[in-house]
């Protein structure tokens, strides 16, 4: 009696503890499960690099040079669109006051479109025309307003630096305890798993090495269709905007950022044929790679059916955000091998009688 009431003690203390843990840690769970992610998808790299002379517990410089080439690559793309935002913030105050005092025509191809053209030009008219409006987006920019909001702003990339450095730091540690992690993770889960905890562990890392590999084939594929076909349409520069466009195409659907403000260049320019031929070949290609030759790409290293790869990135993408791309299916890859086990499990016996 007294055994059972201090087991149930112990599992409501241990239970207690991890939920004051998580709740301490619940603004930081998720850049320390991406310190997680990243290390696992680039573990064999670091071996490689270590050439296994490695000691421990110690912080190599292999583990110091994979996480500042990281954060470099995830800082570079995102401190030039900052950049190239705070540059046209300040010149939007500008551009306004040169269009008020220019009184730039309404572009031909506006005047051109069926049924909505003329009232088009009429808003055109009326919008340059209007010092209301001018005025009042000026002192909109000039007042606290734009302050107030540009100080939100600032406090949630100091908040996200701070937590893209608890990732760098969670990643190292990654490193330096890798195997350590690795061994009693596989311990601790061959209690709950039995053997088959082992071959769960692979399908899982399998999954999120070939989401991470399923990225990196679609960014470049579409950075360099897509920057074919910026070459194709007359933009200038097209192998510096195919490379933006295969950075931002390794977030799902992101891509329709770049290839959706050239086509908008397009057409302002009166090329509203190419620009919209533009945007409908990036929105099929977007469509084919997203939606079909990703979850092939995910699903092939662990014979995952198409259906629960495609649910996996979508369900984990709605409960985890970017970070569900990953978890959602690694999950489904160890919720499917559980199945298979259990389904052979149960027809063993009935294989055994028949062949007896």
């Amino acid at each position: 009696m007294s055994f059972t009431l201090q087991s149930r003690a112990r599992v409501i203390g241990a239970f207690l503890l991890l939920s004051l843990g998580a709740w301490v840690l619940h603004s930081y769970l998720s850049y320390l499960a991406w310190s997680v992610v990243l290390g696992i998808c680039t573990w064999p790299l670091y071996q490689r690099l270590l050439k296994g002379n490695t000691d421990q517990g110690k912080l190599t410089w292999a583990a110091w040079l994979l996480t500042l080439l990281i954060a470099f690559i995830m800082l570079a793309p995102l401190s030039y669109g900052l950049l190239r935002l705070a540059q046209e913030a300040q010149a939007l105050s500008q551009l306004l006051t040169d269009v008020k005092s220019i009184n730039i025509p309404p572009p031909a191809w506006l005047i051109s479109l069926p049924v909505i053209g003329l009232w088009l030009q009429q808003s055109w008219v009326t919008f340059v025309s209007s010092s209301t409006a001018h005025h009042d987006i000026l002192q909109w920019l000039s007042t606290n307003n734009a302050g107030a909001y540009s100080q939100y702003v600032a406090s949630h990339l100091v908040h996200y630096f701070f937590g893209f450095f608890i990732l760098l730091v969670a990643l190292s540690s990654v490193y330096q305890y890798g195997t350590y992690l690795a061994q009693k993770t596989i311990n601790s889960q061959q209690h709950i798993f039995g053997a088959q905890s082992l071959r769960y562990i692979q399908h899982a890392t399998a999954t999120l090495r070939s989401t991470v590999n399923g990225l990196l084939l679609i960014g470049l594929a579409k950075g360099l269709l897509l920057g074919a076909a910026y070459a194709v349409v007359g933009l200038s520069h097209p192998a510096m905007l195919g490379a933006i466009t295969g950075i931002f195409a390794m977030i799902p659907y992101a891509a329709k950022l770049i290839f959706t403000s050239c086509a908008l260049v397009l057409i302002v320019n009166g090329e509203a044929l190419l620009g919209s031929g533009l945007f409908v070949y990036g929105m099929i290609l977007t469509l084919i790679t997203d939606n079909y030759v990703r979850p092939v790409l995910i699903g092939k290293a662990v014979q995952l059916p198409f259906i629960w790869t495609l649910l996996g990135i979508f369900g984990g993408m709605e409960c985890f955000g970017l970070l569900g791309l990953f978890l959602g299916p690694a999950l489904m890859a160890v919720l499917i091998s559980i199945w298979r086990d259990w389904v052979e499990l149960i027809n063993k016996p009935e294989t055994l009688i028949e062949s007896s």
